[in-house]
């Protein structure tokens, strides 16, 4: 038996990397599959996981990949994205897609446009959504494999000072989507606003290596040369980490907002974006059109920042009461998430090896 992933993104492994490790348990051979122009840190993060050298391929594009996967013919490919003609694949490859996130955005839902054997899910809420929008295909509710490590004590022992922080002091973590974003509505103070506390930054990858995002990247690299923070780079692909020694998480609508709420931690969710001209006035449908319709049905797992200037005052009352809002956190965890016991690539295996 032999398992593919397709990463055509570095944000891909996260979510990858626990289902690989419960395999490894089963004697299972991984390979994974890596697209030109990702990180060049990729290889090195794999085989630093214990991922052979051998077991790492390169491929140019869609079509290369297809023509891999036809020839080479995996038990089983494991997608975390849309994917073109699958459909071309032999039968003697299931396919099986593995979402890299659970965010608000109308894209979770329209993936699934992409057909495969199996959908592996997060929660009974977004199941049963999925089955009404796509009812000819398979969805099975495991939860979020993800959040894994986290939960299972693997993380437990980092620290602040790990990064170059204070123990002493509580942590943010600021976490931004790359659009539609809060970062340019942040003050160049922001550190010293908040010089009280230690702040990691966690953007979204393409904001640090996209040109289209060169002014987020500038405001991210001159915070970083304060002494209360620290910047990951790209190739820190995993926020779990992150989440993991933080008090706080500063986000926009984005899934980081529900797998740091599914660890029971307070959330100060931004409404203050930057909006290209193209999304707003009368075009403003276009936003709309972009984020999931629900978004609002969930929006109280976290308190609503509207302006940079209420900032201060909303994460120093988190912070003093983190139990504020833990009823909405439990609410919508279930929904969104599904169980969070660390067993859901646990769940997602045992599908694999009873199908296979």
């Amino acid at each position: 038996m032999q398992i593919y992933f397709d990463v055509q993104e570095l944000y891909y492994l996260p979510q990858y990397m626990p289902i690989k490790k419960e395999l490894d348990k089963h004697g299972v051979s991984c390979v994974f599959v890596l697209y030109s122009g990702v990180s060049e840190a990729i290889p090195s993060i794999l085989i630093e996981a214990g991922v052979p050298s051998d077991s790492i391929k390169r491929v140019n594009n869609y079509d290369d990949a297809i023509a891999l996967y036809r020839e080479e013919e995996p038990s089983w490919l494991i997608i975390g994205n849309s994917f073109d003609d699958l459909n071309l694949l032999s039968n003697k490859t299931k396919t099986a897609l593995v979402s890299h996130g659970i965010g608000p955005k109308a894209c979770y839902y329209t993936v699934s446009a992409t057909p495969t054997d199996v959908r592996f899910v997060e929660g009974p809420y977004r199941t049963d959504r999925l089955k009404q929008m796509y009812p000819e295909q398979m969805f099975i509710d495991t939860g979020y494999a993800k959040l894994d490590p986290a939960i299972n004590g693997e993380l437990s022992d980092l620290m602040p000072s790990d990064y170059g922080l204070d123990n002493n002091k509580k942590t943010i973590l600021y976490a931004p989507t790359f659009y539609p974003s809060s970062i340019e509505r942040f003050s160049r103070s922001f550190p010293d606003d908040f010089k009280q506390y230690n702040i990691i930054l966690k953007p979204h990858y393409f904001s640090l290596s996209i040109d289209k995002y060169k002014k987020q990247k500038a405001l991210l690299e001159y915070w970083s040369g304060f002494s209360n923070v620290y910047l990951a780079p790209p190739e820190e692909s995993n926020i779990l980490p992150f989440m993991s020694v933080s008090d706080v998480l500063i986000s926009d609508a984005s899934s980081t907002l529900f797998e740091f709420a599914a660890l029971d931690k307070p959330v100060v969710w931004c409404d203050f974006l930057k909006l290209r001209w193209g999304y707003r006035g009368f075009l403003k449908f276009r936003f709309k059109n972009r984020m999931d319709q629900d978004l609002y049905k969930y929006a109280d797992i976290a308190v609503h920042a509207k302006t940079y200037g209420q900032l201060r005052g909303i994460v120093d009352e988190q912070v003093a009461f983190p139990e504020q809002y833990a009823s909405q956190r439990a609410k919508y965890t279930l929904s969104l998430v599904g169980i969070v016991d660390g067993k859901a690539s646990e769940r997602i295996v045992k599908y694999m090896l009873q199908i296979q």
